[in-house]
Order: structure tokens, then C-alpha cells, then sequence
């Protein structure tokens, strides 16, 4: 089964770059590029250490009712360059209609450039399930408990 997701291009998008698509048969996540503002996309966008940027992917998208979207970092990124997805995962809800764009951040110890087109994070689409809250003067006893952080062991 696969989901239909409608994407429409900004106006100062550059078109030519591929839309998100998957890497190989079993990627969980399409792979999303960098779509630079055209005076950026010969220099790139420089990341200092510990700096964070807005990375513009020049696209709006539609996500049905009951789906969203989770901004993730590309693993391979983070190791070798320390660029991660700063509010990982980053949510894009079913009712946003707006320009689409990745927050990465620099955790290594030199600067890195972001270039025109380059693989920066992936999108991965999951069900939304509906909840609602109910108080309760008490909840059901479970093994944990009320075990904190790190309360299950190492």
C-alpha cells in the first residue's frame, strides 16, 4: 500500500533537483535536498560549529487527514559531518500547507557547507492516532512504576 502525496514547487524553487524519492527498495524514508535561494546555490550554506539553519527544500506538500510527516536526520551526515536535525524528529501535521524546510544544526568542531541539491535529511510518513485525556484519581500499577530517567538499568 502507499500513500498519495500531493507536492507543489515554490515559485523560486529550482525544479530540476529530483523529487523526494527513496534510495533503495526498503528505505523507510524519502531523502530530502537542499533547494537553495538562487544567489545561495554556487557558495552553499555554511554551518559553523554549534550554529543552526534553516534549509530551505523549495517544495509545499498535502498530507492526508490521519497522516504526518517526521523530519529525520540522515545518519550518515551526523557521522561524518556532526549536521543533525535539530528538533528531531520534526513534525509536519496533515493541515500545514506552507514551505517546507529542514532545521539542521552543526554539533561537530568544524564548519560544513551545504550545497545546492545535497541529501540532507528524510521524511518519513506515520499514522496519526486520535487521542483523547480522561483525569483519573489513580492509574493502574505497572512493573516500572514510577521508575524515572534510567530507571530500567543500563
Amino acid at each position: 500500500m502507499s500513500l498519495d502525496i500531493r507536492i507543489s514547487w515554490l515559485e523560486s524553487a529550482d525544479r530540476t533537483l529530483p523529487l523526494p524519492s527513496y534510495s533503495t527498495k526498503g528505505s523507510a524514508g524519502v531523502d530530502l535536498r537542499a533547494n537553495l535561494a538562487e544567489d545561495a546555490r554556487q557558495s552553499g550554506l555554511v554551518v559553523g560549529p554549534f550554529e543552526r539553519v534553516h534549509v530551505p527544500l523549495g517544495f509545499r506538500i498535502e498530507i492526508p487527514a490521519g497522516f504526518e510527516a517526521q523530519i529525520r536526520p540522515r545518519s550518515g551526515l551526523a557521522l561524518r559531518c556532526g549536521l543533525s536535525v535539530l528538533n528531531s524528529p520534526g513534525t509536519i501535521d496533515s493541515d500545514y500547507r506552507g514551505e517546507v524546510g529542514v532545521l539542521l544544526v552543526n554539533l561537530g568542531a568544524s564548519e560544513q557547507t551545504v550545497r545546492h541539491g545535497d541529501r540532507i535529511a528524510q521524511l518519513v510518513f506515520a499514522r496519526v492516532t486520535p487521542v483523547r485525556f480522561e483525569e483519573a484519581d489513580a492509574l493502574s500499577e505497572s512493573i516500572r512504576g514510577q521508575g524515572g530517567f534510567g530507571s530500567t538499568g543500563l
